[in-house]
């Protein structure tokens, strides 16, 4: 469903005209435009105007039906319900559950190899895989993530999931930030009250360096999904404290992370790294210890955060907690 909406302002003797397309079903903006005139030409702007949105129209609710038609989800319902399950152990933040999903995502795959809801949780499985070491071939869990995102991006590259969950992989397997920040612009613009691209798009912000503009993000994603579990969103707000160096906060909204979730090795490498830069270094020490019972990767390489002074900052902090030298 679309609506055409508009409105008429006018000033002394002129008047501008004002509208816009817009998807019913998710209220993206489609179009956009105003026509100014003056009130003795009025009737001939009205033709104009007229005119003008019926040009506009036709390609482009053509063009959106052609990009629908591909992103439909899968007419094969079995490979539905297996994406269906899949989320659900996806959602676990554990290593089972997580193995679990992509088992089951992949299932969906054979069955339906462009199922875009499919490709993006699959994305999401690859990424967590790499985020806490759960492998002994990080290499290879990187080439298919790349790979799986950019696919996803080939069959369903306007469907705001598969450009969040893309973006966000894309920018943590070492592919240009820049771009990955422009993928997730462009989800959020086509559904800006998607909380998870909320998320995601704090996330570029802190590889990329924009520590307060990743924290705003987080916050936002807060404040539209206020009931969703907050692991995630605290402990970006965390790191973005930690890398602008307001330690105490840091320390306690990652701290806030690790009582939901006390079992995702990112959130243990950076409180461990926090606490050592606070010189409270046997409870870094005790973070580390939980870490090595999860994950044979206590340091890991970083290369995502793209500021390298901060990447040493907190490499430091948790070779420190460690024991280990750089």
């Amino acid at each position: 469903m679309y609506v055409l909406e508009g409105s008429v302002r006018n000033a002394s003797n002129r008047i501008r005209i004002t509208a816009q397309l817009l998807d019913a079903t998710n209220g993206s903006h489609l179009w956009a435009d105003h026509f100014d005139g003056t009130l003795e030409d009025v009737f001939e702007l009205q033709d104009y105007v007229a005119s003008s949105v019926a040009g506009v129209i036709e390609p482009t609710l053509q063009e959106v039906e052609q990009q629908r038609s591909t992103q439909r989800p899968t007419d094969d319902l079995t490979a539905y319900d297996l994406y269906l399950r899949a989320r659900v152990h996806v959602e676990s933040w554990e290593r089972e559950g997580v193995m679990r999903g992509l088992e089951l995502v992949e299932l969906a795959l054979e069955r339906d190899p462009n199922y875009g809801s499919a490709l993006a949780v699959a994305v999401r499985c690859q990424v967590s895989i790499y985020q806490n070491a759960w492998t002994n071939d990080l290499g290879a869990i990187r080439r298919e993530g790349i790979n799986l995102a950019r696919h996803a991006l080939r069959i369903a590259g306007d469907d705001p999931l598969v450009l969040a969950n893309s973006a966000h992989a894309l920018a943590l397997f070492g592919e240009d930030i820049a771009a990955a920040i422009a993928l997730i612009d462009r989800s959020l613009q086509l559904n800006p009250s998607f909380a998870r691209a909320w998320v995601r798009s704090g996330w570029l912000r802190l590889w990329a360096g924009q520590y307060d503009i990743g924290i705003k993000h987080f916050e936002m994603s807060i404040r539209l999904s206020p009931r969703e579990s907050r692991s995630g969103t605290y402990l970006g707000i965390g790191v973005g404290h930690f890398f602008a160096r307001r330690g105490e906060k840091a320390a306690e909204m990652i701290g806030s992370s690790l009582q939901e979730k006390s079992t995702w090795a990112p959130t243990l490498r950076f409180m461990a790294s926090c606490l050592a830069h606070m010189g409270r270094l046997k409870e870094a020490q005790e973070m580390v210890k939980h870490l090595r019972a999860l994950t044979s990767v206590v340091v890991p390489t970083a290369e995502h955060w793209r500021i390298r002074e901060d990447r040493e900052y907190f490499l430091e902090g948790l070779r420190q907690a460690a024991g280990e030298t750089a």
